[in-house]
């Protein structure tokens, strides 16, 4: 089955309205397409006939004469113009086909050690598929604590345009203040899912204009597609441009069709990312990292390597709730709570994330993730590579913390979807239909969250496609082959035994599953206890030999095969690799592929009854409008012939298609092999492991921290750093250091580390052996020191914390203040995360008092964040029995977002001091008063 049955994208604009007309798009002069396969003088490629059919394949996509790039040097997702599926015409682009894009030119630098090709994709896609600021003018304009305006999503696009509703509440936005004060801009960086490269649509929603250019502009214009409903088919879609300045459709645009608003329509701009092309982009570079590091060629991708790591810094939405409420527990929209920091993470990587705003002037912007989560976008390579690479770590502070938490939610979510036979059913949501509906009785749960057989659409399932087996499959396979994870390892044994028991090579050709049909649910997750899923069962309905999904499954097989030591996987897809070579044409490897869906093409498109307008080429949208009627040029298209034969009663029509995304991945499934197996595992440099860090200790331990040092590892490369697991969870990194200290952990607590270390290569050793250290106990009532506390904000929802703090020498002789500090401990609630502190008064004198807000590694029960206050040598000491006096302390996010202060775990209602031991004080470090949180 083709991709045309398995992939689309939809968000509903939360609210309504876009961007003034800039000249001058930035245009690539060279398309790259006829490189010629320079290599690297410092590496030759490897002679073993795969990676020799890796360059043969990429020479034929790389070739001009074969038409898969644009003058601009944009992939179009497939060499043929007529092809209906998730884009509606072949010269469309999508973010996937540049995230294939990367990873091919990635493989190539490998093979050849030229990585000119890898940075040029990158520098096409900022100038092209990643809006620039005259794309998105205006979301300076967006606040963080009132993210976007609910609007119920319906199954059918007959119930569209969907009513605004503001009685439903929704949540604070963690993330925007973080990520404009890292990079110092409101702009979103990451991909917009569609491209209409030959600007057919003649919207002409030309990039770098932030414009509708029209039907004579030349060159890329932005488009979207999906808006209305899990049963919106592409065959149903009424395409728009991104930015929608109501020079064509009806009297307002194309807005009217999709929300329903009291007050007039403003022209405005809205993007739809697909979360799993950007991972693909961050995973891509990941291995162009350690490839190229394995040759000593790091600087030369390291630029691209950071914009994969910005990238997947904004990719965080998609871990969040549509509407950022809270996960699990949802079932009505008034009923499920509005969340607040981290609260509304579900910490999959969801169906999509969007964003929008007015045209400039009028002065809103907008941002929604998703509640719904597949299987198939689910990516723990890139999870892994973010919080564990420093290369493709995010610089946000909350970055590393939040792709740790998801690597971990992401395994879970594979064991918890896996049938009883292997195969992974579909997923779950936080929103049932869309609306936070009630799900049905009996429905099971993860984390809260609802399954669904089919997340996102339904016509047809999104998760009856194969395709999404071999995808999700390969990314974990990957995963495992990088680190040994023995989740992983579990999931991939029983899912290789039911794929491969499904798979049939022979001389001539192959035959793999195509469409998979599900019964049954698997258990409520249980963490501590995962159910066996004994009554979720799949079965395969139909058989095919699609070349691009039997391309991942190779990969998947061989990545596996390898690291596990099973030669059964390895064979299998040599055996595939060498009979897919047999389908090899002119453009690249394809088979022939009977189009019954076509009939689709008189499929009515719904238009609400009264509304009329036009396409750009004046093609009537009005009722009774179908998908051929609004694209009349697809008629002067060179093939439809073919299809009208088949509108007019003939035969169903075949088609050789070559997808870009098909024919990349068919190229680097050639490369793999060669690479691990054919290649005798060698051509990428140096793959052997550092050795396992030794003579693990633990060299001191406090109420809260665990400091430990070890003898460093070896290796024929540079150990570049290690990782430090607490529990078998990461705790943190080091570069080169061979000691570390564990923070904010809980008093008269047992913790288990071990160490691994990974060199430049990309390469991860085993684990260190295994110490345990002991937290102290927590709290001190004969140390020498106690802190006092009073409350002086009368208004404990506003923007600001005020807490009265003096210190107390309790001992018997006197206390230098300058080694005495103390933590008020609170939680940030969202908005920024960043602080502004003062102190308004202090006995001993304000500029004696240092005051900063640290962020907690890890969120404690009423704490994420603490108030840090010290003193200078210039407070001199405290006489025994002594008081500091009164300390009026004062602190705000920079973004003055509201605290909600009765949750935090020092606050107290008290306006008199009073003794506070959830008010800790540490002299030279160590805790001698009070009691931290846990």
């Amino acid at each position: 089955m083709s991709e045309s049955l398995s992939r689309r994208r939809f968000a509903i604009a939360a609210v309504g309205t876009a961007m003034a007309a800039v000249s001058g798009a930035p245009v690539i002069a060279k398309a790259w397409a006829d490189r010629p396969n320079t290599v690297s003088p410092e590496v030759t490629p490897s002679t073993d006939a795969y990676t020799q059919q890796f360059l043969t394949q990429y020479a034929k996509i790389k070739n001009s004469a074969n038409g898969y790039f644009s003058p601009e040097g944009i992939p179009f997702h497939s060499v043929e113009t007529l092809i209906v599926e998730a884009p509606d015409h072949g010269h469309q682009t999508t973010s996937e086909a540049f995230s294939f894009w990367f990873w091919l030119e990635a493989t190539y630098g490998r093979v050849t050690g030229d990585w000119t090709a890898f940075n040029n994709a990158w520098t096409t896609a900022e100038h092209y598929i990643i809006p620039q600021h005259v794309d998105q003018p205006t979301n300076s304009s967006y606040n963080p604590s009132s993210p976007a305006t609910y609007a119920p999503e319906w199954p059918d696009p007959s119930s569209y345009p969907s009513p605004l509703d503001t009685s439903v509440s929704v949540g604070q936005d963690p993330l925007a203040s973080e990520l404009t004060s890292t990079y110092g801009t409101s702009d979103i960086y990451g991909m917009h899912w569609l491209m209409d490269v030959d600007n057919t649509y003649g919207y002409g929603n030309t990039p770098g204009t932030g414009a509708e250019n029209g039907p004579t502009a030349t060159g890329p214009s932005y488009i979207n597609s999906y808006q209305r409903g899990s049963q919106e088919s592409v065959w149903e879609t009424i395409p728009q441009p991104c930015t929608d300045l109501m020079k064509y459709g009806g009297t307002n645009g194309y807005l009217d069709l999709f929300v329903k608003q009291s007050g007039s329509y403003a022209t405005q701009w809205k993007y739809t990312n697909a979360p799993d092309a950007d991972a693909r982009a961050v995973q891509a570079a990941y291995w162009a990292y350690r490839w190229a590091s394995a040759q000593g060629a790091a600087s030369q991708v390291t630029a691209s390597a950071a914009k994969a790591a910005k990238m997947g810094d904004f990719l965080r939405y998609s871990l969040f709730d549509k509407y950022f409420k809270q996960i699990g527990g949802c079932t009505s929209p008034t009923g499920c709570a509005a969340g607040s920091g981290r609260s509304s993470e579900h910490y999959l990587m969801a169906w999509y994330y969007a964003w929008g705003g007015a045209e400039p002037g009028g002065g809103w912007a907008w941002r929604i993730g998703d509640g719904a989560s597949h299987q198939g976008y689910q990516n723990p390579l890139a999870a892994w590579a973010m919080s564990n690479v420093a290369a493709l770590t995010p610089m946000s502070p909350t970055a590393k913390g939040d792709w740790t938490s998801s690597l971990a939610r992401q395994l879970e979510f594979f064991r918890w979807l896996q049938s009883a036979e292997g195969a992974i059913a579909g997923g779950c949501t936080n929103s049932w239909n869309g609306a936070y509906a009630t799900p049905p009785a009996g429905d099971p749960t993860f984390y809260g969250m609802a399954y669904d057989w089919e997340p996102v659409y339904h016509d047809p399932p999104s998760n009856n496609w194969f395709g999404m087996q071999a995808w999700a499959m390969e990314r974990l396979a990957e995963y495992y082959y990088v680190t040994g994870n023995a989740s992983a390892k579990t999931i991939l044994d029983k899912w290789m035994a039911w794929a491969a028991s499904q798979t049939t090579v022979t001389s001539s050709n192959f035959s793999i599953p195509s469409t998979l049909n599900w019964s049954g649910q698997p258990d409520t997750w249980n963490a501590s206890s995962p159910g066996a899923n004994a009554s979720l069962h799949v079965t395969v309905a139909d058989f095919g030999n699609d070349v691009g999904v039997c391309a991942a499954y190779v990969k998947a097989l061989t990545y596996y095969g390898v690291k596990s030591g099973n030669t059964t996987y390895t064979a299998l897809a040599k055996s595939l690799l060498d009979v897919m070579a047999t389908f090899a044409d002119t453009k690249g490897i394809a088979v022939a592929e009977t189009r019954t869906d076509y009939s689709r093409f008189n499929d009515p498109v719904f238009v609400p009854s009264g509304w009329s307008g036009k396409m750009p080429n004046g093609d009537p949208i009005a009722p009774g409008a179908t998908f051929l009627s609004i694209r009349s040029w697809y008629k002067n298209d060179p093939s439809f012939a073919k299809v009208q034969t088949y509108l007019n009663g003939g035969a169903a029509p075949s088609f050789t298609y070559h997808r870009f995304w098909a024919q990349a991945d068919i190229a680097m499934a050639y490369a793999v092999y060669g690479e691990l197996v054919a290649g005798g595992g060698t051509s990428t440099g140096d793959t052997t492991p550092p050795s396992a860090p030794t003579n693990l200790k633990v060299t001191g331990v406090t109420s809260s921290t665990v400091s430990l040092s070890w003898t460093a590892s070896t290796d024929n490369v540079a150990v570049t750093g290690y990782d430090v697991y607490r529990n078998s969870a990461l705790a943190g990194t080091t570069t080169t250091a061979t000691t570390f200290t564990d923070t904010g952990l809980s008093a008269s607590t047992a913790y288990n580390y071990s160490v691994v270390a990974t060199d430049a290569a990309g390469n991860l050793s085993t684990a260190s052996s295994t110490v345990t250290g002991t937290t102290s106990a927590g709290t001190v009532t004969t140390g020498t020191v106690k802190a006092q506390y009073k409350n002086l904000d009368s208004s404990p929802g506003d923007n600001q914390i005020k807490p009265g703090l003096q210190v107390v020498n309790t001992g018997t002789t006197p206390l230098a203040l300058s080694t005495v500090t103390l933590r008020y401990w609170f939680t940030s609630d969202g908005g920024a995360n960043t602080f502004s502190t003062n102190v308004d008064y202090a006995v001993i004198g304000s500029g004696n008092v240092t005051h900063s807000v640290v962020a907690m590694p890890t969120a404690k029960t009423g704490a994420d964040h603490y108030l840090l206050v010290g003193f200078t040598t210039g407070a001199g000491s405290l006489a025994a029995g002594a008081s500091t006096g009164e300390i009026q302390n004062r602190f705000n996010k920079t973004d003055w977002s509201n605290f909600t202060e009765t949750n935090d775990y020092s606050y107290g209602t008290n306006t008199s001091y009073a003794d506070a031991p959830k008010v800790t004080v540490y002299v030279n470090g160590t805790l001698a008063y009070g009691t931290e949180p846990s």
